[in-house]
């Protein structure tokens, strides 16, 4: 099993598949680093050689934010939002949808599940 930017991914499936097992690592930036290591796209991981595994986790390293030290760089993005009380800061802070989506019904990923109102019900 390959191990790349501290993930495991899987040897059975082609390359371009599993860099997107890597957080930060999409379908677009797959193909970029595929072809910036010259890997043919229906190449497996499993048929890798050490060479190409060590220049791909090389390119990753040199040219993209990725796991780790992504993960850190947006949870300081969204605390810079909350200790300014900037409007998106505060819909963090609470727990609630931050883009714009309505509330009143349909936000309940964000809100958890819905809590009985005692004497609603008619």
């Amino acid at each position: 099993m390959a191990r790349i930017a501290g993930v495991n991914i899987p040897t059975n499936k082609r390359v371009v598949i599993a860099l997107q097992y890597i957080h930060g690592i999409g379908p677009y930036r797959a193909r970029e680093i595929a072809e910036m290591v010259s890997i043919p796209a229906e190449r497996r991981v499993n048929e890798l050689s050490d060479a190409e595994i060590i220049q791909i986790r090389e390119a990753i390293d040199r040219d993209y934010l990725v796991e780790g030290d992504l993960r850190r760089e947006v949870a300081m993005n969204i605390k810079r939002l909350m200790d300014l009380g900037s409007y998106r800061g505060l819909r963090h802070r609470r727990g609630l949808p931050v883009r714009g989506q309505r509330t009143h019904t349909n936000a309940r990923t964000r809100k958890g599940p819905a809590k009985a109102i005692a004497g609603k019900k008619k």
